[in-house]
Formats: structure tokens, sequence, C-alpha cells
């Protein structure tokens, strides 16, 4: 008889692995298509634990070359953009776009390029030269004209928030043709130059909203520029720099909306906004209502990710109602959160690498509380609030027991889970702690969310697998096996969804109809595992093609 540890029928049938991650363990290579919106869906073009901000831009510009589909490509900017929320990757797809499809450019440039922001980061991208081309060429710069002329003025207001590069240096280079005076006046205000060079427009044709911009910047008191304020509808960053001090700061307050007012707590801490006795409190009441508005919460569909992040960044000078507001606000944002055919065993990456800021490390004061460990966390948080019978298992090289009390809140959930670990990764854990503590309960699936660089097993036959297969893929086998012989039709077959949180090309478990790999950590990450799980076949990749040009 043949060697049987090498021949037995249940290990054949295991992938084996075909390269290795970044942190050397074994691993399986994404397809290139696959890979690039793994890319797209998490990368900020930042260092992270296991690669440089340099190392990231060299895979893209090798994954896109390897990606001869241009229609991918516009459908990735797009998604990337609308349904990932990021603003760099989107912009340096659609300037390697710009250089090899003109046509396609046009039709998603304004979806992809749908504010100031990611407007000037593509004129960044393209002046680095860092995807063949190193000036606006005839056809970008015609949808630079278009994209200025056609955007309202609060947008163009807004998108001059900023420098390096400025909305300055965007008019100056992309020199839009404006179609009317008031346009003509508003360009040469932009940029910085007297109004009377750009002839016939004068003053007198800058729009309503900018004129009365210009008057409160120039009121020499608080009382005129909080009178002017009552008729001015902008950006609250265009008012700060001239304000004129607590009583300006309160009414730039009452014209915040409720996201703004979360991401900005410390800054009205630090303009004295909550002081003042009386009128400090009130303001403390306005802010902490307008943030646990249950209305706006649903009608905006924010998800759990947003208030997290506000609350770790929150200064201990935050007034604790506000800070109570933002856990109400996670609870209400759990109803968006779509429930799950059934029970699920979510895996929480606490490993070492998970430490790194959720989107890589940026310069000194910009780098991100939000680590992907809290990320993880909080997902298994808002899965367990909507699937209570869900179990959780905080992991590193092994489990750690855990007891959810169903009174704490989600954030104090999230940051329960988030303080385990700190070691080694094997993912293969999760699913290890199923078979043998949970053999006798039926689950829809696994999800195990992590950065996938698992590289430490318990053993040799581990490290290695099946045949070089990984160890989560030898676990998930007998995690099937097991949940066959429980039998039951109510739940769909099991499902298995690897969720990287960061920019990396490898996989613990490659794609196939029971096993599901998704990059990123926006909310839209919710409705594809909850999907996939009930039975929908989708991939990552045909998330992507699924987008309409």
């Amino acid at each position: 008889m043949a060697n049987k540890t090498l021949f037995s029928s249940l290990k054949s049938v295991l992938p084996r692995t075909d390269t290795r991650n970044e942190a050397g363990g074994r691993a399986y290579r994404l397809s290139p298509k696959h890979a690039l919106a793994q890319l797209a869906a998490t990368g900020c073009f930042n260092g992270t634990y296991y690669a440089a901000a340099e190392s990231q831009l060299d895979e893209l510009r090798d994954l896109i070359d390897q990606v001869d589909d241009n229609v991918f490509l516009a459908k990735l900017a797009v998604y990337a953009r609308q349904r990932a929320f990021m603003k760099d990757m989107p912009a340096a797809l659609l300037c390697v776009l710009s250089t090899r499809d003109t046509e396609l450019t046009h039709r998603v440039f304004d979806r992809v390029v749908d504010n100031g922001r990611v407007l000037r980061t593509l004129f960044q991208m393209v002046r680095s030269g860092q995807f063949g081309r190193k000036s606006l060429s005839s056809s970008l710069q015609r949808a630079f004209r278009r994209w200025l002329n056609e955007a309202s003025v609060s947008r163009l207001l807004s998108a001059s928030i900023g420098h390096d590069p400025s909305l300055r240096d965007v008019l100056r280079l992309a020199r839009p043709v404006p179609k009317d005076n008031e346009r003509r006046a508003l360009f040469g205000w932009l940029a910085g130059r007297e109004v009377e060079k750009w002839a016939p427009a004068t003053e007198t044709d800058l729009p309503e909203e900018v004129q009365a911009l210009i008057a409160y910047r120039q009121a020499d008191s608080a009382e005129a520029q909080a009178l002017i304020l009552g008729s001015l509808s902008v950006r609250w960053d265009l008012l700060a720099d001239a304000a004129k001090g607590p009583l300006v700061w309160k009414a730039i307050a009452r014209q915040m909306g409720p996201q703004a007012l979360r991401m900005n707590l410390n800054t009205l801490v630090r303009h004295d906004v909550f002081a003042g006795g009386p009128a400090g409190r009130e303001m403390v009441d306005y802010v902490a209502g307008r943030i646990a508005d249950a209305g706006q919460i649903r009608r905006s569909r924010q998800f759990p990710y947003q208030y997290l992040a506000a609350y770790l960044n929150a200064s201990d000078e935050v007034p604790r109602k506000i800070k109570q507001a933002l856990h109400k606000a996670a609870e209400v944002a759990c109803g968006n959160i779509p429930e799950m055919p059934g029970p699920v065993v979510i895996g929480v990456d606490a490993s070492g690498s998970m430490s790194c800021p959720v989107t890589g490390y940026r310069g000194r004061g910009a780098t991100s509380k939000v680590r992907c460990v809290d990320v993880a966390a909080l997902f298994a948080a808002a899965v367990l609030r909507r699937n209570p019978d869900s179990v959780v298992v905080p992991y590193d090289t092994r489990a750690y027991p855990v007891r959810v009390d169903p009174a704490d809140s989600i954030l104090s959930v999230a940051e329960r889970l988030a303080q385990f670990g700190g070691g080694g990764t094997d993912c293969s854990v999760p699913i290890r702690t199923a078979n043998t503590n949970y053999r006798n309960r039926r689950f829809a699936g696994v999800v195990l969310v992590s950065d996938t660089e698992s590289w430490v097993y318990r053993s040799r036959a581990l490290a290695y697998g099946t045949r070089g297969a990984t160890g989560v893929m030898t676990e998930w086998q007998k995690f099937v096996k097991n949940q066959m012989r429980l039998g039951g039709h109510d739940i769909p077959a099991p499902k298995l969804v690897c969720i990287d949180l960061q920019p990396y090309t490898t996989t613990q478990a490659p794609d196939r109809e029971d096993i599901l790999n998704i990059g990123g950590f926006s909310d839209a990450v919710f409705d594809v595992v909850a999907a996939f799980l009930a039975g929908d076949t989708g991939r990552f990749v045909a998330e992507v093609e699924a987008v309409d040009l």
C-alpha cells in the first residue's frame, strides 16, 4: 500500500499552497484581478506592519500591468470610491485609465471624482509621474475643466480646503474657460488673483455665498461674525481660521451636520464650545442630541465603524454625555447591519500585526488611532448584536476565552475584544476551536477578520498543512465534514469568509464555492458577507464586475 500519510483521501483534496505571505507563512496567491481589487479596497499608500508604502505602489503598478482589461479598471475605480469609500486608490486607477482609454475615463470621471479632495489627489497623482503621465493631457484637461465648470459653488469652496496641491494649483494648470461672469469671478477669487485680471468679471459678480464669506472674514467682532453666520451656509472648515472666539464657534457648531460634529469633537473642545456655564451645557445637549438622532442615523445608513473612530479619537476633555451619545448612536447603527442566515463563528485576529493603524502609518499627527484589531473587534461585536447565538473567538496563536455581557454597549464590547492577544498569527485557531468546543452546534459558517498574515502553527504538520495546504484549509475541511454530520436543512451549507483588512495579495483559503475572500473595512462588507452566507455565490471580483458603467 502507498504511504497513507501522503495519500489519504481527505487530505488529497486540499489545495497546495503556491506562495508565501509577507510574514513568511505558506499562503495562496490571489488572481491578478482579485489582488488588484484587494489593494484598491484597502490600500492607502501608507506603510503597514509588513509592507512599506513604496512596495505597495510597486505591487499596484505590477498588478495593473497584469490586468489588461480597461473596463475592469474603470469599474474597480468606481467600486473603490463608491462602495469601499477609498480616496487615493480610485484616483490612482483613474490616472492609469487616462493613459489607456480616454472614452472610459470620461464615462467614470465624475463618479470617481465626486469631491474636491479626490480631484486634488488625482491632480497630485498626475504630476508625480508615477503612472506614466506627468501633466494633464488634452483629454484629461477637458475632464478637469468640465468638473470645475459644473461643480456647485459650495463644492468648489469645499475643494479649496487643503494644499499640496491646492485648488489654486489645479485651476492654474487646468485653465478652465468660465461659462459666465459669476464663474469667471469665482475662478479668479479661488486662484488668488485680483478679480479684475479675469475681465470682465468684478467683485459684484461673485456668488452670494462668496461675498458673505468675505464679509464674515473681514468682520471686526465676534457678534458681527455670528450675525453673518445666520445667512451663510458653507463648510465649517472655511470659517475656522477667522472665527473670533467661543461665541462664533458655538454658531459654527450649530451649522455642522451630525457627521461633521462627530468627526470634530476635539476641535470643539479646543475652542471652548462646551464651556461657559449654561450656554456650554446647552451646547453639550445639542451636540449629543444631534449625534444620537436615531432617525438621522437610519436615514443616512450610518454604521458602527464611524462611531468607533470618533470614540477612539475623542480626547478626555470631551464631555461624558457626548461620549455616551456615541455609544447610543453605535447601537442604533447596528440596525443598519443585515442579519446573518444563522449563527456564525467570528475569528477576531488579535495578533501583533493587527496593532497597525487600519489606514497605515502616515506622517506625525496624521496616523489614525483606529487599528486593524479595533475594526475586527467592532465587526464581531456588530454581528453578535444582530446574531446573538454567534460565537466570537479572539486569537493570535491560541484562542482567548471571552464572555460578552448583553448589557454592554457595542463600543464597549469592541474595546474588550481588542485587548486580547499581541503574539504571532495562526488563522486556523477559530476554526479549530469550533471543531473542538462546538462540535454539536450548527453554524452558517465562519468569518475570519484578519490581515491574513498567518505564519505560526501548533506543529510542523499544521505549519505545512496536508500536502502543502494551510492550517486554515485543514481545519475548514474538518469543520465542513462535522457540519454535514449534524445535518439540518434550515441553514445553508456552511461558508468561510476571509476578510482582509490590509493591502496584501495572498490568502489562507483560496476562493471556491464555499469560500469567499474579500478586502476592505468599509460598511459595505456587512452586506456582502450576509449575502454570501445566505447562498449568494457572488465573488469579490464579481462584485466589482457588476458595477454598471
